[in-house]
């Protein structure tokens, strides 16, 4: 009688109050009454309660002066990260003197050949061009060096990612356990864990590499649980019928089946490693990320876009020829051209040929300076453009007015609200899309804020990634949709998106410090600038997958393109326009972090400051305060599957 009486006194209720979200409202609406007198009566200041706060300055200071005071003489540093930092050095030496052995010419032919084997004649003439580029431009010995410290860096965080994979995919009890610590490490921005790095390490290639591990190893890790996770269930049914043992099944099923998973897994670890060129260079990393560092930091723009072009041809390589390795399947989708042995044999060829002619570092006068000429194009933008645009005022007004209409009345109206109604608002926000476990979450990282003391900088960034989130979303779903209604529109944006994903976060800064200066709008407009692409090529996809039943359905009902556009496509494209606003709010705050490096301030500010004082307590506050907000910000964006039949 339950399953037939619930129903029905269900549709007895007025149609608006049928709806899930509606029942939460009433409740919320109900909670809200008692509780905001309550709490008013209580706490009336909008500043988080000294009273709840917990200070961790003379503990986190303790735990740094030990290390600095044991680094020498404790066992643990003298032969364990001794031992594992004399590795790292040996190891990027070793590949670094390899690369300058082989020159410019057999490191231009092996990557051709490398590109030619997995992805064809095209990508291997795009490949050689790249590295010809890195020359022409005078970066071909501070490419090495980066490459060589990433060659490195990504074996070793592939080789921690598979073998956490392997646990997680093979274990559910150790995928619960490591799913957490894997957040951590991909929400916690880069700055926050270079200081404890450096803390143990010291300055150098050491602590450059580790820290990139840190940071690229969780794709791989999830990845690699994913593929194992996804095997079919009949092939592995097959095998363990024909009396295989456990280890069989994972090294004949299992990791095979998972290949492509592996190997996209491998992508996205050499693009995080990648985008950790830069940010590693302030920690002694050398190469191309510290010639970027050091002119961003002199405001010389010229000499940056030389050393952040070659930082991107690099990722726009590696990207498509480890997209390409991923997408073949066997042997009859591979363009096998050359084996291995012939490529070697080319590789050192070329190499003995360029030695022989007094070749082998490229030559100088090959070089080409576009420092001087890039340098004269940003005195005449910020001559014209930066203030000097009549009627429309310049891209200095823009920011000024950009900060004085949306970031002053965003910041000054969460730091005016009361904190424990801040909190009110993110647990209704993540209980209305999600469950009351989601809410929780959400409100419990947001509180961890407030603990932790930074509660005022906190909801400054917080401002900064509202007010980017804003316009990277209207931007995004605005150029998604014209993407996918057009497929000219969609070629012609392929090429750009695909430089701006590649491009790591740091190089973003450089136009955006010429044409904007320094503050918190360029941080929000670099911030904007990194998160565009992803909002766009999801929101692309998602309009593109819509069942084409329905809209012939719309269009044989008369609808006009746009109702069809408003009635059925974006409905339907839900769940990908949801993962666009989630994926461009965890984009967009690891840039406005960064942004603190050019007067963003707020917690990327102390991040940094952290950092460059060696102020541990600082630097690590901050830090976990950004994850604590990216853990909300995940919350409250991203709705919690429902299980079916329990509503829309």
């Amino acid at each position: 009688m339950a399953t037939i009486t619930a129903p029905t006194s269900r549709a007895t209720l007025p149609g608006v109050l049928r709806h899930r979200a509606a029942g939460k409202l009433a409740l919320l609406a109900l909670a809200a009454a008692v509780l905001v007198p309550l709490l008013d009566s209580r706490w009336g200041s909008g500043s988080w309660p000294h009273a709840l706060t917990v200070g961790l300055d003379k503990p986190l200071s303790a735990a740094s002066n030990w290390v600095i005071d044991n680094r020498d003489s404790h066992p643990l540093f003298l032969y364990f990260f001794g031992y594992v930092s004399n590795a790292v050095v040996l190891s990027v030496r070793a590949v670094y003197l390899t690369l300058l052995a082989a020159g410019w010419a057999g490191v231009t032919v092996f990557g051709a050949l490398l590109a030619w084997r997995f992805a064809g004649v095209r990508l291997a003439a795009g490949t050689a061009a790249a590295f010809l580029a890195c020359g022409v431009l005078g970066m071909w010995v501070p490419t090495m060096q980066t490459l060589a410290l990433m060659v490195v860096a990504v074996l070793a965080s592939v080789l921690v990612g598979t073998l956490l994979g392997l646990a997680a995919g093979l274990s559910d009890r150790l995928d619960r356990a490591l799913r957490p610590v894997l957040d951590t490490m991909q929400v916690l921005p880069a700055f926050a864990y270079l200081l404890p790095v450096v803390l143990v390490f010291g300055i150098g290639v050491p602590a450059a590499v580790l820290a990139t591990v840190v940071y690229a190893a969780p794709p791989m890790a999830r990845l690699t649980a994913l593929g194992l996770r996804g095997a079919d269930p009949e092939v592995l049914e097959a095998v363990e019928s024909l009396g295989a043992t456990r280890r069989q099944r994972l090294l004949t099923a299992r990791i095979p089946l998972a290949r492509k998973e592996l190997l996209l897994g491998l992508n996205q670890t050499i693009m995080m490693a990648l985008s950790m060129a830069v940010i590693a260079s302030v920690i002694g990393a050398g190469g191309l990320g510290d010639r970027v560092y050091q002119a961003l930091a002199s405001v010389d723009v010229g000499a940056a876009l030389a050393a952040g072009i070659p930082i991107v041809l690099l990722a726009v390589v590696l990207d498509r020829v480890t997209a390409a390795a991923g997408q073949a399947t066997g042997a009859a989708d591979r363009p096998r051209t050359i084996g291995w042995p012939y490529a070697l044999a080319v590789t050192v060829a070329a190499a003995l040929a360029a030695r022989l002619l007094g070749r082998l570092d490229w030559p100088a006068s090959w070089s080409l300076n576009i420092a001087e000429p890039v340098n004269h194009a940003v005195d005449w933008m910020t001559a014209h453009l930066y203030s000097g645009v009549p009627v429309v005022g310049g891209t200095a007004d823009w920011a000024g007015h950009f900060t004085t209409w949306v970031l002053d009345p965003v910041r000054g109206g969460l730091q005016w609200l009361p904190w424990w109604s801040v909190l009110l608002v993110v647990a209704a926000l993540a209980w209305l899309i999600g469950t009351w476990r989601t809410a929780l979450t959400a409100v419990l990282a947001m509180a961890a804020i407030g603990v932790l003391g930074v509660w005022s900088p906190a909801l400054d960034t917080l401002s900064q990634v509202l007010a980017a989130v804003a316009v990277t979303l209207v931007l995004g779903f605005a150029t998604g949709i014209a993407a996918a209604r057009s497929d000219r529109v969609e070629r012609a944006l392929r090429p750009v998106l695909d430089v701006f994903q590649t491009m790591p976060q740091f190089v973003y800064l450089i136009p955006v410090v010429a044409l904007f200066g320094v503050g918190r709008a360029p941080a929000v407009a670099a911030a904007v600038v990194y998160a565009l692409p992803a909002v766009v090529r999801i929101t692309a996809q998602g309009l593109r997958q819509v069942d084409p039943a329905a809209l012939e359905s719309a269009r044989s009902l008369g609808a006009t393109g746009r109702q069809q556009l408003w009635q059925v496509q974006l409905p339907l494209a839900r769940r990908a326009l949801l993962l666009a606003v989630n994926q461009g709010v965890v984009l967009v705050l690891a840039v406005v972090i960064i942004g603190g490096l050019v007067g963003g301030g707020a917690l990327g500010y102390d991040v940094a400051f952290g950092l460059a004082q060696g102020d541990l307590a600082t630097g690590l506050v901050a830090g976990a305060a950004i994850v604590c907000l990216g853990l909300m910000l995940d919350r409250v964006t991203q709705p919690t599957a429902r299980r079916p039949g329990k509503g829309a």
